[in-house]
Parts: C-alpha cells; sequence; structure tokens
C-alpha cells in the first residue's frame, strides 16, 4: 500500500488496483469547502493519469459521509472556491472520466454528499445510513446534479418526494429502488466497495471503460446510436493485448493475465 495526500483533507492511499480516496474532515461532517473541492480534483488526476489503478472508491472518514457544502465558508463569501472549473461542485460531479469510482458511503450523504454519491459510478452503502437532499428547507435549490440524477436512479414518484419534502430516505429503501448496488453493516462500506472493485479489477479494464463509457452515453438515445457507440467500443477494446489475452486464458483454463493496455 502506499499513500499521498493531495491535499490537506483529501487522502489517497493505493490497495493493488484500486485508488481509496478519503476526505478528511469529519470535524466538519466532511462538508466541501475550496480545500477539499481542490484536494479531490487533484486525487481523481492522479487516479486518472495511474495506469496501475483502474478503479477509484470515494469515502468520508468518520461517523458522515459528507454533509454537503460549507456553509461557513459560503457565509465568508467562499461560495466560488466550492467548485473547479473542470470538476464543478466539490471538483467532481461535473468531471470527466474514464475509470469506475465507487461510493462508500458509511454515514449520511446529504445535500451535496448525496450528489456526491449521484455522481459516482456504484454505490454501496452502510445499513445504518441515509440520503437526502434537503435544499428546499433552507430556500435552496440541489444544483450539484440530484434534480436530474435522482430520476435516473430511483421511481419519479420518490425522486420528487425526496426534492420537495427535503426528508432523506434510508439505505434499506434506497437499495430497493436502486440508487445502492450493495448493503453492509454498519462501518463496513468501505470494506463492501473494496469487494465491488476487485471484482471489477478482475475484468478487462479497457474493456470495463468502454462499456461504462458506451452505457452512460446512450442513456435516452435511439438504438442507432446505440449501435454505433457500441461498434466502436468493441473495436477499440479489439485493438488491446487484452483482446487476445481473455480467450486465451479461457482455452487454457487459468485466470487472465490483464495489462490494460
Amino acid at each position: 500500500m502506499s499513500s499521498a495526500v493531495p491535499s490537506g483533507v483529501i487522502d489517497f492511499t493505493t490497495e493493488g488496483r484500486i485508488g481509496l480516496i478519503t476526505i478528511n474532515r469529519p470535524e466538519a461532517r466532511n462538508a466541501v469547502n475550496g480545500e477539499v473541492a481542490a484536494g479531490l480534483e487533484a486525487a481523481i488526476d492522479r487516479l486518472e493519469a495511474d495506469d496501475d489503478l483502474w478503479v477509484g472508491i470515494l469515502t468520508g472518514a468518520g461517523p458522515v459521509f459528507c454533509a454537503g457544502a460549507d456553509l461557513k465558508a459560503i457565509n465568508a463569501g467562499e461560495a466560488a472556491s466550492l467548485a473547479t472549473k473542470r470538476g464543478g461542485f466539490a471538483g467532481f460531479v461535473q468531471r470527466e472520466r474514464e475509470k469506475p469510482v465507487i461510493a462508500a458511503v458509511n454515514g449520511p450523504a446529504l445535500a451535496g454528499g448525496c450528489e456526491l454519491v449521484l455522481a459516482c459510478d456504484l454505490a454501496v452503502a452502510a445499513r445504518d445510513t441515509r440520503f437526502g437532499v434537503p435544499e428546499v428547507k433552507r430556500s435552496l435549490v440541489a444544483a450539484a446534479g440530484a434534480l436530474f440524477r435522482l430520476p435516473r436512479k430511483l421511481p419519479i414518484n420518490l425522486a420528487l418526494e425526496m426534492v420537495m419534502t427535503g426528508e432523506p430516505i434510508d439505505a434499506e429503501r434506497a437499495h430497493h429502488f436502486g440508487l445502492v448496488n450493495r448493503l453492509t453493516d454498519p462501518g463496513q462500506a468501505v470494506e463492501g466497495a473494496r469487494q465491488l472493485a476487485e471484482a471489477i479489477c478482475a475484468n478487462a479494464p479497457i474493456a470495463v471503460r468502454e462499456s461504462r463509457k458506451v452505457l452512460l452515453a446512450t442513456l435516452g438515445v435511439d438504438e442507432e446510436a446505440g449501435w454505433r457507440l457500441s461498434g466502436q467500443a468493441f473495436a477499440a477494446a479489439m485493438s488491446t493485448e487484452d483482446f487476445l489475452e481473455g480467450p486465451r486464458a479461457f482455452i487454457e483454463k487459468r485466470e487472465p493475465k490483464w495489462k490494460g493496455r
């Protein structure tokens, strides 16, 4: 395991092919300020640039995943620092990337914290946590992705209830309706996310990235576009060394040895 700290409030550790990114402001419920936004963007930069890392996990230190925007920073006139040019809020919610990121939700994910989860590809949550977008309770609007991402993950009526009442839902309900991929016992979200990441890393990384890209790009498009993008992704996978390793390992009855190229 190696570690580095992109900023004072973001920890980055590596475990095999996995990059674990931790928001480390437990005294502030991991609320997003300018340092968190800059640090999280730097962490994603590192994940994307390191060819030895194939999957990222995003979590928060302490009993809260993330409570959203730091209202003290906003009150101090620092609202603009909570977003970056490439990543938007927290340096992440609008960030274009190739590698999958799993949210490990070990505590409440509220407001912008819930929107961080929605910006991830997958989510693993402890059973004792909850998800919510309470912005309307403060005469605010959830502007970091929840208003269009929630109804992609949840039934429209449930998404409407959440954004109009501001009331959270628990992890069991979030899992039932598909917002959460896997549930864990309290305190085990990171381990559950690690297991899910390992399942992804068992596959050819370029094939995973190309498949992810097409799935996300074809949400809401017609079949013609779906066929075109699928064909492009298949051609990209065919051009790699790993494309030959998959069938060879199957024929030889062994685990494949992916090179990521």
